[in-house]
């Protein structure tokens, strides 16, 4: 009887909660360095938030593991709405299948709310890179195994298993670099201390169109409209290979559904909004809003797809 009870209380209590959301500032968890693609958009939904919840939406940096710490921090933080973080194809698809003891799970431990957005990769080189093309490319790899290094955003990141899927169907050897997000990485490619990566087109097309870098080819099934010209891994030679990296947003599981579902509603207008839709698409996004039904559908189909891709590759991480 008093389990009976306590569940009732509990039920009473946020459903309280929900009616008088929000009365205090929100935290929104970037799990990945300043400047990525995840610190943009987690900075123009909080901007957004702000504006129409009247309670400021305040972003905390949480990098490290691919995302996993950020992503832990918000699957431990209370669901009472005051804790919203990103998620990406890496935080809540990929390292399901690297990390042997996530702290969290994709599925159980989070309130979908949208998808924010979604986006190719683009393998972009060096210009010290004797290569103008992925055969090219493919053909110095192979004449010297583990010469180039390709650099991420951190293990088990979109980048970091493009790079693995590449090697896989090109048998090329080359050592791979991870960062604590793009932002740290980029200038380390524009150095030359790394020679390659496979990086989100947003950050990436920058630096080819600026000269710095070359793109040889981009990650996704369709050429980008941002990029019409740089062809895809399946036109370059590479049939089947298909990664787009994306972009979630994700409340602690049990967040009450009138909360998710205002969220939701929210950040699909603000995804929307002229100035933000002009943003996305001089990114490179190709722009989000489904429903949080959906991205929990789309998260049941991606896990086990890059679950595939990353035991094929022996790609592991403690």
């Amino acid at each position: 009887m008093r389990i009976v009870v306590s569940v009732f209380l509990l039920v009473v209590s946020l459903a309280a909660q929900a009616q008088a959301w929000p009365n205090k500032p929100i935290k929104y968890i970037v799990n990945f360095a300043p400047g990525g693609t995840t610190d943009i958009l987690g900075r123009m939904v909080a901007a957004g938030l702000t504006s129409v919840l009247g309670q400021p939406v305040v972003v905390e940096n949480k990098p490290g593991q691919a995302g996993s710490i950020g992503a832990a921090e918000c699957a431990r933080a209370a669901p009472d709405g005051y804790t919203l973080c990103g998620g990406t194809i890496s935080s809540h698809a990929i390292n399901a299948s690297l990390y042997a003891k996530l702290p969290y799970d994709p599925l159980k431990d989070f309130a979908p709310i949208t998808l924010l957005a979604s986006l190719p990769n683009m393998l972009v080189v060096h210009p010290s890179v004797n290569a103008s093309s992925v055969a090219e490319l493919v053909a110095a790899l192979k004449a010297n195994p583990n010469k180039y290094s390709f650099g991420s955003a951190g293990n088990g990141t979109s980048q970091h298993i493009s790079g693995e899927l590449f090697k896989i169907m090109t048998g090329t050897q080359m050592q791979h670099v991870p960062y604590k997000g793009s932002g740290p990485m980029i200038p380390d490619l524009l150095a030359g201390q790394i020679q390659l990566s496979f990086e989100n087109i947003t950050t990436a097309y920058p630096q080819v169109k600026a000269g710095k870098l070359k793109a040889l080819a981009v990650t996704s099934a369709k050429r980008s409209f941002v990029a019409p010209e740089v062809p895809t891994m399946a036109e370059a030679g590479l049939t089947g290979y298909n990664i787009s990296s994306w972009q979630a947003m994700y409340a602690p599981a049990g967040t009450p559904r009138e909360i998710v579902s205002r969220l939701h509603a929210e950040t699909a207008k603000i995804l929307r909004a002229p100035d933000n839709a002009k943003k996305l698409q001089d990114l490179g996004l190709d722009a989000g809003g489904i429903t949080p039904d959906e991205l929990a559908a789309f998260m049941r189909a991606e896990i086990p797809r890059l679950g595939k891709i990353v035991r094929d590759s022996g790609a592991k991480v403690d």
